[in-house]
């Protein structure tokens, strides 16, 4: 038993140092079991993060580092999904993703208020300050409270008229 112990926990550690290397999948990646969440991405200043700099500071790796910060080793622009919850590689799977002590194990991240400071911080150009629980209202893509504000925004929205 004591061999299965460590054998298991060897599993654990070379997963968990894989995960750190995981590739980045793509936020389409997200969207076929996520579709709610890929649209609320779509529609926040994260998806369009690199839209704001100029083209001097598109070559800045100061400015990308927060804007795109997997634009050099992974090819990839704007802050994705990806750039909050870890590379999907091997998370992504539907058999992984329905078991999240899984998921976090291999590479899922929860993004905590010290993640995003790391980009929100006094250093930023912005010059607005960061509040942590309201900024995640804004970007809210899945919690109880967005599905109830998307359930409400939908019945508030009038039928279309039907055609004679």
């Amino acid at each position: 038993m004591r061999a299965r112990g460590s054998w298991i926990l060897s599993l654990v550690l070379v997963l968990s140092g894989a995960a750190e290397a995981a590739d980045l999948l793509g936020p389409e990646s997200c969207k076929g079991c996520h579709p709610a969440a890929y649209e609320a991405w779509t529609q926040s200043k994260h998806a369009r993060a690199t839209d704001s700099l100029s083209e001097a500071q598109k070559q800045d790796a100061r400015c990308l580092s927060c804007h795109a910060p997997q634009q050099s080793s992974q090819g990839v622009s704007h802050v994705t999904c990806e750039t909050c919850h870890g590379g999907g590689q091997y998370y992504s799977a539907a058999y992984v993703m329905k078991d999240a002590e899984l998921a976090r194990l291999v590479g899922l991240q929860d993004p905590s208020e010290k993640a995003c400071r790391t980009c929100h911080d006094a250093s930023s150009p912005s010059l607005k300050p960061f509040d942590f629980a309201e900024s995640l209202k804004a970007i809210d893509h899945w919690s109880v409270e967005r599905a109830k504000r998307a359930a409400r925004a939908e019945a508030d929205t009038p039928a279309p008229a039907k055609k004679k």
